[in-house]
């Protein structure tokens, strides 16, 4: 093969190579649908008000029904002056025949979404061996099973919008968090469901690779962020066993320290959800609220690779790991 015949060959590979790229990348917004859990806050919400304004269809999820309700209202009003069109549905993300049947309801109206977005997910803190079965059910049935479902029901309509379709474009974003990255102690059961969720979200990604080239995904992992999920027991099903427990010691105080760092933050939900839709055009798929906390994931990796031991996650900050554990062992 000579020179000029080889160059060819490889401009002609990399100028498909580019064109397979851009069909990943959204480049734009409008008349695209975008489904959305956990809309009636935090994410969810803001980027639904970012959805509505690009004239987006927005399709808002929520288990709460006076917040799912005041969003739909804003998003009706928004949406209206920019041509998008809104459905609403109040339903527990973590009950498969539920996101069945609204998946259906989108497919017949909105047709399948360009945007998926499994954000709806609950905390739970405290020593891991006092975490109830019905909070490891509760938990791991939102914040995995729901995004499960969530990928279940939808993928497969987005990978036959593509198949009908060369120019479509889909992207999935699953919610992970920080704590899918490390394991800070007292907060087991919500280390162990984000974890899933990276694990999930990284294989959706390398599965999504092998059958098309028009659908990504990316995981979002913020850190400390105020969305009211440190809030999330308010969402939480009573079960009437459960109605007289008291919670634990560990528990209190892992709520009360989620509070205390959730409500310093300084990152804003808006500016997180300006980073979903900034990763989606440029088919990026970590997403992270605090990059400097990347130094910790490091950190981890380096335990693991060289065989030792867990560093202690407050080797930084000694006293609030001092403060934990006197009050943890205190009678």
């Amino acid at each position: 093969m000579s020179i000029s015949h080889a160059l060819a060959s490889f401009l002609k590979e990399l100028k498909f190579k580019n064109k397979v790229e851009s069909y990943i990348m959204i480049s734009n917004f409008k008349n695209k649908t975008a489904v959305l859990t956990g809309a009636g806050s935090g994410f969810g919400l803001e980027c639904a008000r970012i959805a509505a304004k690009l004239g987006m269809n927005v399709v808002l999820v929520d288990v709460q029904l006076d917040a799912l309700g005041k969003a739909t209202a804003e998003i009706l009003t928004e949406s209206a002056k920019y041509g998008g069109q809104v459905m609403s549905f109040c339903l527990d993300i973590s009950k498969a025949d539920e996101v069945e049947s609204m998946g259906q309801s989108v497919l017949a109206k909105l047709g399948a979404p360009h945007f998926l977005f499994n954000n709806a997910g609950v905390g739970a803190g405290g020593l891991i061996w006092e975490t109830t079965l019905k909070d490891w059910e509760w938990v791991l049935g939102v914040n995995v099973m729901g995004v499960a479902h969530g990928v279940r029901v939808f993928t497969p309509m987005m990978l036959d919008a593509a198949k009908k379709d060369p120019t479509y474009q889909g992207h999935i974003v699953n919610t992970a968090s920080m704590a899918g990255l490390l394991n800070a102690p007292n907060m087991g059961v919500y280390n162990v469901s984000k974890h899933a969720v990276v694990a999930l979200t990284e294989t959706l990604y390398q599965d999504l690779k092998l059958v098309t080239d028009q659908i990504s995904a990316s995981v979002l992992c913020p850190f400390f962020v105020s969305t009211g999920i440190s809030q999330s027991h308010r969402n939480k099903p009573v079960d009437a066993s459960e109605v007289t427990e008291k919670p634990t010691k560990s528990q209190l105080i892992g709520q009360a320290m989620s509070d205390k760092a959730v409500g310093s933050g300084k990152v804003s939900a808006a500016d997180v959800a300006q980073k979903v839709f900034d990763a989606i055009a440029d088919d990026q798929f970590y997403i992270y609220s605090h990059p400097k906390a990347l130094a910790s994931v490091q950190t981890r990796m380096e335990d693991v690779m060289q065989i030792r031991n867990p560093t202690n996650p407050f080797a930084g900050k000694p006293e609030i790991g001092e403060a934990l554990k006197a009050a943890l062992r205190a009678e």
